[in-house]
């Protein structure tokens, strides 16, 4: 079970992010487990879960993002749109003029979709079949297991037909089935609700901020307040132009990470400011433009930066020289600990290679070497 929690991080952490796609399927699939779906067998070592449910689930998730007001990208891209939205739009464009997502939901599970719909609806779940299946399904779990279909697999063992009545038994019964293994039935069982955010700490905390002022606030404000940053991007410029002033003075400027001469320079965070938001000194290296931004949200690995050690210790006393009361308090909250702080730099470069080891191999987070 823990091996498969430390890969059910991986594929949240590592797994491609190029859309919300593979958000939307581990959402839904937790969804109709914890749901405890009536149609949900365990086949040996296999779980079968309908893929007409978990359609279903997308339309549901998707019908806000899509009708909102508001932009809310869903895959990266200038004016880029997900491959359903032009079609799905159609049918929330005319729900919205009938009561909206709601009266969409009672549609589905109840009367069936408009007929009016019927071949907007019937094209709609048609690629949403094809673009789970061959998105999503195919690539999750390969960023640990090289594989595709490693976790996920489809099996077409009906056909997809237009029907006069197009609600939830219709999709059950014509779009096949998924499996996924025991295992990962059994993880998101246990805590599914954890993994999905349903029961997740910050969902609580908003739901009771929320209750505690008489529905006076919405939850939406409640966790954008909670998830506000101490560090904002004004600090990390602050940081990253003294850094680069400091390194001006030294003299000759030398990628951290390709130890080769650079004019002009990047701060690269070692650890990313995206997994800790830390904007301490030491996690602060200059980097060749072209590199930084190929590691960008990754972690060095643990052999990478003891190749690296001495020029990471070298800029490490660059720094300690210039700024020693703030880089010494910095890297004795974050590294040193109860350590003292007269041989920092081995001590600190130590506790350096256990984060990078913790994050790639416990929290899942993708590790990254030239």
């Amino acid at each position: 079970m823990n091996e498969t929690f430390i890969n059910i991080s991986k594929i949240i952490e590592r797994d491609s992010k190029s859309t919300t796609y593979k958000f939307a399927l581990l959402r839904g699939t937790i969804d109709i487990i914890q749901e405890n779906s009536p149609y949900i067998e365990i086949k040996k070592n296999v779980v079968e879960i309908p893929m007409g449910l978990l359609i279903e689930k997308w339309m549901l998730y998707y019908y806000p993002i899509l009708g909102s007001t508001v932009l809310i990208p869903q895959i990266n891209g200038v004016n880029s749109k997900l491959a359903f939205h032009t079609k799905f739009l159609k049918i929330i464009n005319y729900y919205n003029e009938v009561g909206g997502l709601s009266t969409f939901y009672n549609d589905i599970r109840i009367k069936g979709i408009s007929k009016e719909l019927n071949k907007e609806f019937y094209d709609l779940v048609k690629d949403l079949k094809n673009i789970i299946v061959k998105n999503p399904m195919q690539y999750i779990g390969n960023s640990f297991n090289k594989s595709y279909y490693s976790i996920y697999q489809y099996q077409n063992n009906s056909t997809l037909k237009n029907s006069e009545t197009q609600n939830t038994n219709w999709l059950i019964n014509s779009c096949g089935i998924f499996t996924i293994p025991i295992e990962y039935y059994n993880a998101f069982k246990l805590l599914g609700s954890f993994i999905s955010g349903t029961d997740n700490i910050l969902f609580k905390w908003a739901d009771f901020s929320v209750n505690a002022s008489h529905e006076k606030i919405n939850p939406e404000k409640v966790i954008a307040e909670i998830l506000k940053n101490p560090i904002t991007d004004r600090d990390v410029l602050a940081s990253k132009n003294l850094y680069k002033s400091i390194l001006n003075e030294a003299g000759e400027i030398i990628c951290v990470w390709s130890e080769t001469k650079i004019k002009t320079c990047d701060v690269d965070h070692v650890i990313p400011f995206s997994i800790m938001k830390n904007n301490d000194l030491w996690n602060l290296l200059p980097a060749k433009s072209s590199i930084n931004n190929n590691k960008r949200d990754k972690i060095p690995s643990v052999d990478f930066i003891i190749k690296q050690k001495d020029i990471i210790i070298h800029y490490w006393e660059i720094i300690h020289k210039a700024q020693e009361k703030r880089f010494l308090e910095e890297i004795q909250i974050t590294l040193l600990g109860n350590n003292k702080t007269l041989n920092w730099q081995n001590l600190a470069f130590n506790q350096l290679t256990n984060m990078s080891k913790y994050l790639i191999e416990k929290r899942g987070y993708e590790k990254w070497e030239l």
